[in-house]
C-alpha cells in the first residue's frame, strides 16, 4: 500500500497540470456552506415517509449530513463521518471497530449494538447472522457519498423490523454528478488511503479505493493488533427519460484485519487469534416509473454475497436476495398513500471450530412483509400520518409494526410533531444458534426460546426557524422494552442460554441547531440526554443483564464552526464531550478536531486535518483490551477533471 500511495504522490504534479472542465469545479459553488439556513432547511429527505419531503415537514427526528459537511469534517471513513450527526452515539473500540447507536444499546455483555438498520442505496448492511453491522465492510467512497440521513427513533412501518432505535441511510451521488475524474489520496500519522474515480458517458462511473491503517495503542503504549488493508471498487449506471429511470450499482471488496484482543467473538477462554479475512460482492438495480399527478412506482432488487474468515473461531458464507416493490399513489385532497412489499431470501453456511459452533450450520431463511402509510390531510396545517407493516420472519413468525404520527405546522416556519409506534428487533443466528464449545458437552446451549424484542415507542418533536439565521430542531423520547435478550443459567445448574427476561425503559431529549452568525462563519450545536433503566422478569437470574445501560453515555455534546477564511480557504473546528460509560468504567472524554482547506485551484483541494488535538483517550470496552483513540495529523490532496 506504501509503494502505492508513493506511486500516486509521484504522479500528483503531472495531475495537477491537466486541463480542467468548467462543470467540476465541485470545491467551489454549490456547496451547503454557500446556502442559506432557510434553504438548509428545505432540503428533500426520503427516508422519514419514502417519498422525497421538506426536512422542514418531516415528522421525525432526522439529522442528515451532507457530502459538504463530510468535506469539510476531514472524516477518512463513514463512522468517522457519523460523528457528525448529534443523535447517534459513536464510540471507536479499536483501529477498525466501531460501536454505533442511536437512543442506547450500544452493546451488552453477549450482543453487539443490535437496533439501528443501516442502508446502502436502499440495500440493507444489517447483517441477519449477528444483528448488527461489520463497520469494516463498509467502505464507502466518502466523495461519492451524496447525503447520509440519520433518523433516530423507531421505523419499523416502513423499514420492517431491526429498525427500532434508528435508521441510517447512506445515497451517493447519480452518475452525472460524478463525471470526469477524482483521485484523493490521503495520508496520516495512522495510515493512508488511495480512491480512485471515473466517470463518462454521462451516465457512468467506476471506482476504487485503497486503505491502510496501522495498529492502536493501550493506554500502557502496548500495541494493540488491530491493523487493516482493504480495497474496493464498485460500478454504478443510470439511464433512462422521461418517466422511467433506471439504476445499477455493484461492488466488490477484500480485507486482511488483525483480530484484537479478546476477539471478534467472545468464548470466555484466551485464544490465539488469527487475521481475520473478509470479502464480498453486491448488485443492485432500480426501476422507478413517474405517475401522473405526482405517484410513482419503484422495484429494486439486489444480492449480496460477503464471507469473513474470524480465526481460530469460525468462518461464514452468506448470501442475500432481496426483492422490494413501491407505490407511491398520486396526492389527492386529503393526503397521500404508499404501500409496499419484500421478500428476502438467505443461504448461510458457517464453518464451525472446536471453540464455537452455530447449529446447524447451515440454514436458508426467508423474510416477507406488506407496509402500506397514509399521509391524511386533517386541515391545511394538520396532518396525520397512520402507517402499519407485518412481517415475517423464520424465528418468531409474524410481526407487527403500527405507528401513528401527527405534525401540525403552527407558522410558516415553526412545526410540532408527534408519534406513538411499536416495532421489535427479530432474532439472529448469534442469538438462537450459537453453541459454545463447538463440541458437546455444551457450556453454551443457544436460544431457542428467544422472541423478538420489542419497543414502544413515543416521541414529541419542534423543528423551526425563530430567526431568519437560527434554526433548531428539539424532539423528547419514552421507549418502553420488552422480552430483551439475557444469559440465563438453565435450571439444571449445568449449562447457560439465552433467553428474553428482560425489560426496561429509556427517556431522554435530543437538541440541535444551526447559527449563521456571518456570511462567513457558521456555528452548529448538538446536546443529547439519555437516561436508561432495565430490570429483570420473574424468572430471569442474569444478575449482569441491567447493566446494559452502562454502555450507554448519560449525555453527549458538540460544537461546530465552519469559517470560510477567505476566497478557497476554510477552517473548520468541532469540539465533541461525552459523558463516562459506568460498564467497563470508560471514562468520559473533550475531542478536539480540526482541518484546514485550501483550493489551490479550481479543480485541486490540499488539506491538512487534526483529530483528537488534545489527545488520545479510550471510548469503549474493558481497560484490559481497549484501545486508545489516538491524536492524528493527515494530509490529503483531491484532484478533479
Amino acid at each position: 500500500m506504501t509503494t502505492t500511495f508513493s506511486r500516486w504522490i509521484g504522479l500528483a504534479p503531472l495531475l495537477l497540470a491537466l486541463p480542467v472542465s468548467a462543470q467540476l469545479s465541485a470545491f467551489a459553488a454549490g456547496t451547503v456552506a454557500d446556502m442559506s439556513i432557510e434553504e438548509l432547511a428545505n432540503n428533500e429527505v426520503t427516508s422519514v415517509s419514502k417519498k422525497p419531503e421538506r426536512l422542514a415537514a418531516a415528522a421525525a427526528s432526522v439529522f442528515v449530513i451532507t457530502a459538504d459537511d463530510i468535506r469539510r469534517s476531514g472524516a477518512a471513513t463513514v463512522p468517522e463521518a457519523l460523528r457528525l450527526a448529534p443523535n447517534l452515539q459513536v464510540a471507536q473500540a479499536s483501529g477498525y471497530g466501531y460501536a454505533i447507536s442511536a437512543r442506547g444499546f450500544n452493546g451488552s455483555r453477549n450482543t453487539v449494538p443490535n437496533k439501528l438498520l443501516v442502508l446502502i442505496d436502499g440495500r440493507s448492511v444489517y447483517s441477519p447472522f449477528f444483528s448488527g453491522v461489520s463497520w469494516d465492510a463498509q467502505q464507502v467512497m466518502l466523495e461519492d457519498i451524496e447525503r447520509i440521513e440519520v433518523i433516530s427513533g423507531p421505523g419499523g412501518t416502513l423499514w420492517g423490523v431491526n429498525a427500532v432505535n434508528g435508521v441510517i441511510n447512506i445515497s451517493t451521488r447519480a452518475a452525472s454528478a460524478t463525471q470526469g475524474s477524482l483521485v484523493a489520496l490521503r495520508a496520516g500519522q495512522r495510515g493512508n488511503s488511495v480512491a480512485l474515480r471515473q466517470g463518462g458517458g454521462g451516465d457512468w462511473r467506476l471506482h476504487a479505493t485503497d486503505v491502510n491503517e496501522r495498529h492502536t495503542e493501550l493506554a500502557s503504549g502496548a500495541p494493540v493488533r488491530d491493523a487493516r488493508h482493504q480495497w474496493q471498487a464498485g460500478m454504478r449506471r443510470d439511464w433512462g427519460s422521461g418517466a422511467e429511470q433506471f439504476s445499477v450499482a455493484g461492488n466488490a471488496y477484500r480485507g486482511a484485519l488483525d483480530q484484537p484482543e479478546p476477539g471478534a467473538l467472545s468464548t470466555g477462554t484466551k485464544l490465539d487469534l488469527g487475521t481475520v479475512r473478509s470479502s464480498g460482492a453486491s448488485l443492485t438495480g432500480r426501476w422507478t416509473h413517474a405517475l401522473a399527478g405526482g405517484g410513482s412506482v419503484m422495484l429494486q432488487g439486489y444480492i449480496d454475497h460477503s464471507e469473513r474468515e474470524v480465526p481460530p473461531t469460525y468462518a461464514e458464507r452468506i448470501q442475500v436476495a432481496d426483492l422490494q416493490f413501491q407505490h407511491s399513489l398520486p396526492a389527492s385532497g386529503i393526503g397521500q398513500l404508499v404501500w409496499g412489499a419484500n421478500v428476502r431470501h438467505t443461504w448461510d453456511a458457517v464453518t464451525n471450530s472446536k471453540t464455537v459452533a452455530f447449529l446447524p450450520a447451515k440454514v436458508n431463511q426467508d423474510w416477507a412483509s406488506l407496509f402500506v402509510q397514509d399521509e391524511l390531510a386533517v386541515r391545511e396545517d394538520l396532518r396525520l400520518i397512520l402507517g402499519a407493516r407485518v412481517e415475517r420472519n423464520d424465528y418468531t413468525g409474524a410481526e407487527y409494526l403500527p405507528s401513528m404520527r401527527l405534525a401540525w405546522q403552527l407558522t410558516p416556519t415553526h412545526a410540532l410533531w408527534g408519534g406513538a409506534s411499536r416495532t421489535v428487533r427479530a432474532p439472529s443466528r448469534l442469538g438462537a444458534d450459537t453453541f459454545i464449545p463447538g463440541n458437546a458437552p455444551f457450556i453454551l446451549r443457544g436460544g431457542p426460546q428467544v422472541r423478538s424484542e420489542v419497543a414502544q415507542v413515543f416521541e414529541l418533536g419542534y423543528r423551526g426557524r425563530p430567526l431568519p439565521q437560527l434554526s433548531y430542531s428539539a424532539t423528547v423520547f419514552h421507549n418502553r422494552y420488552d422480552y430483551l435478550r439475557t444469559q440465563e443459567v438453565d435450571v439444571s445448574g449445568t449449562f447457560l442460554t439465552f433467553d428474553s427476561k428482560m425489560e426496561g425503559k429509556a427517556s431522554g431529549i435530543e437538541m440541535w441547531g444551526s447559527y449563521q452568525a456571518t456570511p462567513y462563519w457558521r456555528l452548529s450545536a448538538g446536546w443529547m440526554v439519555l437516561h436508561q433503566r432495565f430490570w429483570l422478569k420473574p424468572g430471569s437470574n442474569d444478575a449482569a443483564g441491567p447493566r446494559t445501560s452502562g454502555r450507554d453515555p448519560s449525555h453527549t455534546a458538540q460544537l461546530r464552526s465552519t469559517f470560510t477564511v477567505a476566497d478557497g480557504k476554510e477552517l473548520e473546528l468541532a469540539v465533541r464531550k461525552v459523558a463516562r460509560l459506568e460498564s467497563d468504567k470508560v471514562p468520559g472524554y473533550h475531542a478536539l478536531d480540526a482541518r484546514f482547506g485550501w483550493r489551490l485551484r479550481r479543480n485541486v483541494e490540499l488539506s491538512v486535518s487534526g483529530n483528537n488535538l488534545n489527545g488520545a483517550h479510550a471510548e469503549y470496552g474493558p481497560l484490559a483490551t481497549r484501545s486508545e483513540v489516538p491524536r492524528e495529523i493527515a494530509l490529503k490532496l483531491v484532484w478533479l477533471n
